[in-house]
C-alpha cells in the first residue's frame, strides 16, 4: 500500500510515525504500514457468498443463497480472541460480500469490544440506512466501497444491473451516520479510462478516501491477466493519480488517495520528487524504508470461509493451516512452515531482476501471486514491475 497523497502531498512526515513508536498497537490506522513489528492486518473472507457476479471476483465468489458457511458465529468469536491477543491490530471482514453474513454486525462489535480496529470491504449494495446506523453503532472504523468506473462500467463488471447507483446509496447511507467510507478501484484495461470519473466522484460527493488497486492475477482475475496495463500504461495512470492528489490538495480539497498491489509505485513517487522537489524525495525515501514494501505473510494475512490460513488473499492456493483446527497464532509463528518464514523476509528468495534491484528493500520483493500466475515459478521477478533496467541498478538505496 502506498499513500500517494502521504508520500508525494506531504500529508505525513516520517516524524509522525517515530512519534507512535511504530509498533502496531499504537499506531493509527493511517500509519500502519509503517509499523516495525508488521503484526498482521487480517483479511477475513468470511464468507464465499455474495450478491453480484465480479468478473474480477479473486474469491470465486458464489450465490448469496449458496452453502452454510463453515465457520459459525462463536467459532468466529473464538478465532477473533486469539488475533486480539495476537496483537492483530485490524480484522477487515471482506467475502465474497460481508453484508450477506447475518452476523456481520455482531462479530465486528465482538472484535472492537476486544480492542480490534473492525473494517468491512463491500460492493456497496447491501448498505441499508439501517445497516449503517448499526455499523457506525459498534464502532466500525472504516466501510471500503468498490466501484469500477461509472455506471455503464461499473455494472458490467459487476455482472447486475443497478448495482453502481446502489453501490452510491450505500456511500451517501454510510456518510449520512458519519461511517467513515471510501472507494475501491481495480485497474485493468477496460477500466483504466475512468480514473479521472472517480476523482471527479470523491470530490463531488466528499468522499475522503480511494485506493486504486494493481490487478493481481487470482481467482476470476486471472482472466483478466492479459488485460492488465503493459508498463508504460501503468507509468501514465500512476502519474494521472499522482497529478489529480495534487490538484485536490492544492485546491484545498485533500483526499488520502492510496494506490495497492504494485510497490513499484513507492520508487516512481520517489524519482517524480527527485525531479521537483529533491529535498521531500529524501524524506520520502525515509519512508518508504518504514513501510518496507509487500508485506504479505508478515503484516498481512488472510483467512478464508472454510477457516484456512493464507499469506494475502491472492496466494489462496497456499494453506499453511485452519482455525478451526489450531489457532491462528500457532500458525503464523510456526518456525517448521518454510514458505511463511521465508515470505517474512522475501528478499533473499527472489530471483533475476528483483535479485538484483536497488529497490528490494524498499519493495520487498513485489507480489508473489502475480509472479507465479504468470511464470509458474513462486520466487521469479514480478511482471508488473514496470521500472526500468536502469533505474534499477546502481547502489541499493
Amino acid at each position: 500500500m502506498i499513500g500517494i497523497s502521504k508520500l508525494y502531498c506531504g500529508t505525513v512526515e516520517p516524524s509522525d510515525a517515530l512519534r507512535y513508536g511504530r509498533h502496531s498497537g499504537a499506531l493509527p490506522s493511517h500509519l500502519l504500514q509503517f509499523s516495525k513489528d508488521k503484526k498482521p492486518v487480517t483479511v477475513w473472507n468470511m464468507t464465499q457468498r455474495c450478491n453480484l457476479r465480479c468478473v474480477h471476483c479473486y474469491a470465486h465468489a458464489v450465490d448469496p443463497k449458496g452453502p452454510i458457511d463453515p465457520i459459525s458465529t462463536d467459532q468466529a468469536k473464538a478465532m477473533i480472541d486469539d488475533l486480539a491477543a495476537f496483537g492483530a491490530p485490524v480484522l477487515l471482514f471482506s467475502g465474497g460480500e460481508p453484508l450477506v453474513r447475518e452476523d456481520l454486525v455482531e462479530l465486528a462489535k465482538y472484535a472492537t469490544a476486544r480492542g480490534m480496529r473492525a473494517v468491512i470491504s463491500t460492493n456497496g449494495t447491501l448498505i441499508t440506512k439501517t445497516k449503517a446506523r448499526e455499523l457506525k453503532e459498534v464502532g466500525l472504523s472504516y466501510v471500503g466501497i468498490s466501484l469500477d468506473g461509472a455506471e455503464a462500467i461499473h455494472d458490467r463488471f459487476r455482472g447486475v444491473p443497478g448495482s453502481y447507483r446502489q453501490a452510491l446509496k450505500g456511500v451517501e447511507n454510510c456518510q449520512a451516520e458519519g461511517l467513515k467510507v471510501g472507494l475501491r478501484f481495480t485497474i485493468n484495461k477496460r477500466n483504466a479510462g475512468e480514473i479521472p470519473h472517480l476523482f471527479d466522484l470523491i470530490e463531488a460527493m466528499e468522499i475522503p478516501r480511494i485506493c486504486f488497486y494493481h490487478l493481481v492475477y487470482a481467482g476470476r482475475g486471472s482472466a483478466l491477466m492479459h488485460e492488465d496495463l503493459d508498463h508504460a500504461e501503468t507509468r501514465a495512470v500512476v502519474d494521472l493519480i499522482m497529478d489529480r492528489t495534487r490538484d485536490l490538495h492544492d485546491r484545498g480539497k485533500p483526499k488520502e488517495v492510496l494506490t495497492v498491489d504494485n510497490h513499484a509505485d513507492g520508487p516512481y513517487v520517489y524519482f517524480r520528487l527527485l525531479r521537483e522537489n529533491p529535498k521531500r524525495a529524501a524524506e520520502v525515501l525515509e519512508l518508504l524504508r518504514m513501510n518496507e514494501g509487500n508485506s504479505s505473510g508478515r503484516g498481512i494475512a488472510c483467512i478464508s470461509w472454510d477457516g484456512a490460513v493464507h499469506a494475502d488473499q491472492f496466494l489462496r492456493h497456499i494453506t499453511f493451516g485452519n482455525i478451526l483446527e489450531r489457532p491462528f497464532s500457532a500458525i503464523w509463528d510456526d518456525p517448521n512452515i518454510e514458505l511463511l518464514q521465508q515470505l517474512k523476509d522475501k528478499r533473499p528468495h527472489v530471483k533475476g531482476r528483483c535479485a538484483r534491484c536497488r529497490f528490494l528493500n524498499i519493495c520487498g520483493g513485489n507480489f508473489r501471486a502475480r509472479a507465479e500466475a504468470a511464470t509458474g515459478d513462486f520466487w521469479a521477478p514480478d511482471p508488473a514491475c514496470y521500472l526500468t533496467d536502469e533505474e534499477i541498478t546502481g547502489e541499493p538505496l
